[in-house]
This record gives structure tokens, sequence and C-alpha cells, in this order.
């Protein structure tokens, strides 16, 4: 604020996300949903469901076209399977770097099944896979595949349709867009800005632009 001439009373702030009641200074918290879909809707006007995986969950939403209010959303917010982490788990299983494993997945022309859904049993699983033989790039396609499976299914249970922004961390993962996109059967867009990935700031986007709109009223 001093580095741009401002005081505490010039600009309106909002917190999202899980630590967003431990920001004392926030004049308004709102969900990472809320956030979520202004931020999509940023960044594509015409959005119509948007699918956000994060470190610690995932989400499914669905946006009203004609009001651009959510109308029904679906998380994941109990297991680890289907976010950031699992792959995190996961990359240490193929000792690759999480940078690696989404280009290493997408060299595989016959991924592995990878059942379990709980985190633990499935890094037991590419853990055997592993000590069987089985190619590594076949594991990732696996992993990324089982990560698709899961979040498509929650997504299709509230009804998304195109246009659909994916957005979190995760969508800069290209192999878990790719095997989505197979999953919905239908191609996915994320945030992009002078040609770089905005998908882990979009909901941070959408508070921004939620705190503006509530300034200027």
């Amino acid at each position: 604020l001093e580095h741009n001439n401002l005081k505490r009373s010039d600009v309106f702030v909002i917190s999202t996300g899980y630590g967003r009641n431990i920001v004392d200074f926030a004049d308004d918290r709102i969900t990472e949903i809320t956030a979520h879909a202004r931020g999509a809707q940023y960044f594509f006007p015409e959005v119509n469901s948007v699918i956000d995986i994060g470190g610690q969950d995932s989400k499914a939403i669905v946006i009203s076209k004609k009001t651009g209010n959510v109308i029904d959303f679906q998380m994941n917010d109990k297991c680890a399977a289907g976010t950031g982490r699992f792959i995190e788990v996961m990359t240490g299983a193929l000792e690759v770097s999480i940078q690696q494993i989404g280009e290493l997945a997408l060299k595989s022309n016959n991924p592995a099944s990878i059942s379990s859904t709980c985190t633990v049993f499935a890094e037991s699983e590419v853990i055997s896979l592993f000590a069987k033989g089985t190619k590594k790039e076949d594991i990732a396609a696996g992993i990324h595949k089982s990560i698709a499976r899961r979040v498509a299914g929650m997504a299709k249970r509230i009804g998304v349709a195109p246009l659909l922004v994916f957005c979190g961390g995760v969508a800069k993962n290209i192999a878990v867009k790719k095997f989505l996109e197979l999953e919905l059967g239908f191609e996915i867009v994320t945030p992009v800005s002078n040609g770089k990935s905005n998908a882990q700031l979009t909901g941070a986007i959408g508070a921004a632009l939620i705190a503006q709109d509530q300034n200027h009223n």
C-alpha cells in the first residue's frame, strides 16, 4: 500500500479459501466456489461450468449463463484422491518430479489400471506395478486417468457442460487435462494471459474482482 501511496481505507479486502476466517483484516469473506466462478467468468464470459483441482480438494461448479450465479456444485474435500496431493504422493512412488509426471503420462500407449480410490492404497498399487516391471509412463498415465475418472464422475453428477473452465494448480498438468477431456467427452479450457497459465490464480482473481465491485459500491 505504501509503495502505491494508498491507505488501508482505500482498498476493500476479501479473503477466500480455507484460511479465509483467520484473515482478521478482511472486509468480507467468500467461499472458494464463489471466487472460482467469478474468476472463470473473467477469463471466459461464456463459461457454463468450472472444475477446480487444487492441492487439498477438487470442485465442480455449474454457473448460470443468465445471471452468472452458481447454480450447483460438488466438492471432494474428505480424501486426497483426485487432488494435487494425490499426484505429489505418486511422484514420490515413481521417483519423478511434479513437473515431469504429466509429460511422462502422455508418452503412454497403455495406461495401467489403478483401481484404489484411497491415496495410501493407490500408492501401494503403484509400487507393486513398478516392481512387476510396468513402464513408468504407463503407471503415470494410470495415475492421471484415475484422478480424471474420479473428478469427472463428481462433475457429471451436477451436469457440467461446455464451456468448461479447468482451474487450480493441477490444471497446469497437461495429462490431467487430457484425461479429463476423455472422461467428459468434450474439450475444456484453462485460464491463460500473456501466454502463461493463470489456472492457480483463478480464485484469487475472482476474489479481487468481487472486492473491486464492492469497493465501488
